[in-house]
């Protein structure tokens, strides 16, 4: 039987990944959440998506969860996107009508964007309400803010999601291992889950192995208490997708080899 890691292994679905022969594979090596940004893609292939995952889920038998991740206040720039500063909610109206198409086709988590305040999953709850079904929710630390507010927002949310490329941008660089550290142990101490993302393992969009320095990056992160690691670039536009999931899952199997002690997978 093979052997298969507490930490679960979040890979995003895209372009390199959304056929049935590479998602196959990627579940085949324990890929556990899939997650689907909606950032990108129109509702059509966003729904070939879903339909696809449920599929690969039939053929193995067993559930694969699946993430809406919202898109949040971000504007268009030359370079790519950028935050809108001047938004007046987390929430904007493309995030509504995305996760009431999410919820009508079933998605089991939805990950908020830019949260600054518990008050904005509040908010996000009475949407779902209102749509008449209610998911877990991700809360997406990225802001300054959040930071700031970090107690409310984890006893607030179902889980928090660290998500360091927007998260850098908010703080100096030189911090972000500690505040990681830091949001994982408040995570540990409320039983939440916690995801640790972004950049992982990115030189594996290119490559068919890993940096050391990335190597050694998921290994920290199960070492420090994260219940999931999470792939975006890597699985979803990556040259190299099954191979990412099968190295990460190397990896994450070994840091839990030895670490002591073993701590309980909460997410759920």
């Amino acid at each position: 039987m093979t052997e298969h890691s507490r930490a679960q292994i979040i890979a995003t679905i895209g372009p390199a990944s959304g056929n049935l022969d590479t998602l196959k594979k990627m579940i085949g090596h324990q890929t556990d959440i899939i997650r689907i940004n909606f950032s990108h893609g129109n509702y059509d292939t966003l729904a070939e998506y879903i339909t696809l995952i449920k599929e690969v889920a039939k053929f193995y038998e067993k559930r694969i969860p699946i993430i809406q991740d919202l898109s949040g206040p971000r504007e268009k720039t030359e370079s790519g996107h950028k935050l809108d500063e001047d938004a007046t909610s987390v929430i904007t109206e493309k995030d509504k009508r995305d996760l009431y198409f999410g919820l009508d086709h079933d998605i089991d988590y939805v990950a908020l964007s830019f949260v600054e305040k518990y008050q904005d999953i509040i908010e996000l709850k009475g949407l779902m309400e209102k749509f008449g079904k209610i998911k877990p929710i991700i809360a997406k630390i990225e802001r300054k803010e959040a930071l700031d507010k970090i107690d409310s927002i984890i006893e607030a949310a179902d889980g928090i999601m660290i998500a360091r490329g927007d998260l850098v941008d908010a703080i100096p660089m030189e911090q972000l291992p500690f505040v990681q550290s830091t949001i994982i142990k408040k995570c540990k101490e409320a039983k939440k889950p916690v995801i640790v993302a972004t950049q992982m393992m990115l030189s594996m969009t290119n490559s068919p192995i890993p940096t050391r320095a990335e190597v050694t990056d998921v290994a920290n992160a199960i070492i420090q208490g994260a219940d999931a690691v999470m792939l975006s670039e890597e699985s979803a536009i990556g040259k190299y997708p099954v191979e990412t999931v099968e190295m990460m899952e190397k990896i994450v199997l070994e840091a839990e080899r030895n670490m002591a002690p073993h701590l309980p997978n909460i997410f759920k």
